[in-house]
């Protein structure tokens, strides 16, 4: 007789192997702020990204494995290019490339024998006077929408709670980023600019308004 597990036990145990690999990761907070979106991320490594630039207004944060996170990166970028050069660059939003990334994750997770072990934020900064929008997607391709606060990764049900204790709307961006950085760090750690990795989206930065915030200026938003 062939080997034979049910499809309930089957996608418990898919589920659990992903949850159990993302855990392992750092996590990573996206939010927003008066001019913005503010993503922060626990990243000791100076050379590997957990948060880059997709499109004009749009930013990619992942937390997980590492190379499987980073291939959804790049396919968000060519994706986003092609449509953008195909019809209107207003055409490329954070909703339809995050719909992408849950059928790519839920495809995956259905028919592979491995699930990718990765959860993904795909920001976009609205217009004056719009909602900023922050677009979770989970392993299995389940899709949430916020509007203030999204927390990937880790320990997120802790960095949750802290979150929901420090944020309020229209935050300063150096405000964002303290409470980002002690929601991340907790009651007993210190992280230091090293240990992180930041980037905004701003409205003030034009069409173009991904920007890294590093070195110095990193210290001195968050001193």
């Amino acid at each position: 007789m062939p080997y034979y597990v049910s499809p309930e036990q089957r996608m418990k145990d898919m589920a659990d192997y992903a949850r159990k690999g993302i855990a392992r990761g750092r996590s990573l907070v996206g939010l927003s702020y008066a001019n913005g979106v503010l993503i922060c991320a626990e990243n000791p490594s100076n050379t590997l990204r957990k948060v880059s630039e997709i499109y004009d207004r749009i930013a990619f944060g992942g937390v997980g494995k590492y190379n499987e996170f980073d291939q959804l990166r790049i396919a968000g970028i060519r994706h986003a290019d092609l449509k953008g050069y195909n019809y209107s660059r207003r055409d490329v939003d954070a909703r339809s490339l995050a719909n992408q990334y849950a059928q790519i994750l839920g495809q995956v997770f259905t028919h592979e024998p491995k699930p990718m072990e990765v959860e993904i934020l795909v920001a976009e900064v609205a217009d004056q006077g719009d909602q900023h929008q922050l677009f979770h997607v989970l392993y299995d391709g389940s899709v949430s929408d916020n509007t203030d606060f999204v927390v990937l990764g880790g320990d997120a049900d802790a960095i949750r709670d802290r979150m929901e204790a420090a944020y309020r709307p229209g935050l300063s961006e150096a405000d964002a980023a303290k409470a980002a950085v002690a929601a991340l760090a907790g009651p007993d750690r210190t992280l230091t600019p090293d240990d992180l990795e930041l980037a905004v989206l701003d409205i003030s930065n034009g069409r173009r308004s991904f920007r890294r915030i590093e070195g110095d200026e990193l210290a001195a938003l968050l001193a």
